[in-house]
């Protein structure tokens, strides 16, 4: 489920705060290290996940992926920000994983890093995956083999 309504522009804070609730709901039976995420989509509405944890640990999901999931399951397709929130003092970045997904689904939007500190920092998506794998590759492929 989706807050706000369309066109609505929220505050840097707005959003970490969404990340910070999702946060609340992360299933880290096996780490502790709980993830919030929000995304906010090009109309304003704002979509948010936690990471949850399998006992089958490579089956875990990263907060950033949920959150990017539930929003293209609702039809968005264009997005302004994404925000990762961790209770550490190093603020966290998304993993690979998150990265090529933010990457390929929102693009090189802009990336919020904050942790229940207060402290934010906030980065382009190609500054945390410079030289990108994505579709364009596989178009060129396409049209190389053809």
């Amino acid at each position: 489920m989706s807050r706000h309504s369309e066109q609505e522009i929220t505050s840097d804070q707005e959003i970490i705060e969404a990340a910070t609730e999702a946060r609340k709901r992360a299933r880290a039976t096996y780490s502790n290290f709980r993830v919030g995420a929000a995304v906010e989509s090009e109309d304003g509405r704002i979509y948010t996940g936690c990471n949850i944890e399998s006992a089958a640990y490579e089956l875990t999901m990263c907060a950033e992926r949920v959150t990017i999931w539930k929003a293209l399951s609702e039809g968005v397709r264009k997005f302004r920000r994404i925000v990762v929130i961790a209770d550490t003092s190093r603020l966290t970045p998304p993993c690979g994983a998150c990265r090529q997904l933010i990457w390929e689904f929102c693009g090189d939007i802009p990336v919020i890093l904050a942790n229940l500190r207060g402290d934010t920092e906030t980065l382009q998506m190609a500054e945390l995956l410079p030289r990108p794998f994505d579709a364009k590759f596989l178009e060129e492929n396409d049209a190389e083999n053809k």
